[in-house]
Formats: C-alpha cells, structure tokens, sequence
C-alpha cells in the first residue's frame, strides 16, 4: 500500500481547541468555548517563554550604531538576547570583525564612574522593559557607520489567532500544545477536573520529551581557565 507522500499535518485553532475539549471529557460548543480556549493558549505560550529556550523563535538582528549614543531600543516582542557581538566596519569584507562584548547587570552598570565615554562598546547591559525593551552600550560608541550590534534574540511566541489560522509551533510540539492546553482548559471546566491530575501527567511527559528534542546539538568544549600566582 503506498503511503501519502506528504508531511504537512498540523491543526487550526478549531482543531486544536476541540481535541483539547476531547481530552477534558467535554465538546467545543460555543463561541465562548472558543474564545476562553484561545485565551489559555495565549497564556500557555508566555508560560513556555519561561520554561526555557524555544529555538524556533531565535532570529538574528543589527542595530547600526551612532556616536554618542548609548541606549537602543529592541524589537518589542523581544524576550530576551542569547547572544551580541560588536561587528566592525560592515559591508567591508577585508576588515570587518566580530568583536565579543559581555553582558552586565543593572548593578555593575551603576557603578561604571563615567557612563558617557567613548570607545568601541565592551559591555552591554539589557532592559527587559515593557513594551520596549532596551539595550544600553559602554562605554558609548565613539564612531558613527562603523560599529553594528549584531544579536540573536528570542522572541515572543505569536498570538493564537482568530481560529482559522495555524500556530507559531513547530510540528514536533503539537502533542505538547494539545497536552498543555487540555490541561488548562480541565480546570475550568467541570467535567475535566476530575482528569486534572492525568492531564497534568501527560502534559509534563510531552513538554520533556519537546523540549529534550528542541535543544542545540552542537558539541560544547570547555577550557579551563589559568590562573597564575605572582
């Protein structure tokens, strides 16, 4: 028998909510039904933001830098920054570099004597400010057109949506979205409260097995670091 041929299985957020509802014992019936549903996956996804790195929502970004000044603004769906570095001289092949810069609490930057010199930025400090979030250089930029931040970001999980379309989910965390959002919707509706505590076990087996999955399988290499005693 031959197979389908095809790989694109995924679930709208009707499908999505009704399986869940499934799951609670219960039927999607109402537009109500839809609509508490959208709003606990809205919620199950800001929970994911916390649980840990979600790969697929990592993107790159530039900022060009300006004289003088410190402070930039990030995209505002921006959680948080994994990595940043200092390019030099953008656009020309022979002489640009990536330069490392280290990231540093609210607390080492208030203690910086003078915030407002100027030099190519080794350190940057991170506001995760709502709704814009902020990053903040020193020492400042001393040059205009030749420093670029360049940074790889997590950003926020998209909203669910209004029922026709799909989610912002990889197809490897469907069974994982499917569990959470059954095991948020069994306690709030009478008839799945009695499956909290399966939901709940089965919710917590699929984000392990997801999240084991979605992880970067690069090899890591440690070196020790020397000291030395004068």
């Amino acid at each position: 028998m031959a197979t389908s041929g095809t790989a694109v299985f995924n679930l709208d957020l009707t499908e999505l909510v009704e399986e869940a509802f499934e799951r609670c014992g219960a039927e999607l019936r109402s537009g109500y039904d839809l609509k508490t549903a959208r709003r606990s996956l809205n919620l199950l996804f800001a929970d994911w933001a916390n649980r840990g790195i979600n790969l697929w929502t990592v993107e790159q970004g530039s900022i060009p830098l300006v004289q003088g000044t410190a402070t930039y603004n990030l995209p505002s769906d921006t959680v948080d920054l994994m990595e940043h570095v200092i390019r030099t001289s953008p656009g020309n092949i022979s002489t640009q570099a990536d330069l490392s810069v280290s990231r540093i609490s609210v607390s080492t930057y208030a203690t910086i004597p003078n915030k407002l010199s100027q030099a190519r930025p080794i350190q940057i400090y991170i506001d995760r400010l709502t709704p814009i979030p902020t990053i903040t250089l020193w020492p400042v930029p001393n040059q205009s057109n030749y420093y670029t931040l360049v940074y790889w970001r997590l950003r926020r999980i998209q909203d669910a949506g209004d029922g026709v379309n799909t989610m912002d989910v990889p197809f490897r965390f469907i069974p994982c979205m499917v569990a959470g959002l059954a095991y948020y919707l069994a306690g709030k509706l009478p008839t799945g409260m009695e499956r909290l505590p399966f939901l709940k076990t089965q919710y917590d087996e699929a984000w392990d097995l997801a999240s084991s999955e979605d992880r970067e399988k690069a090899a890591v290499r440690f070196v020790p670091r020397q000291m030395f005693i004068g």
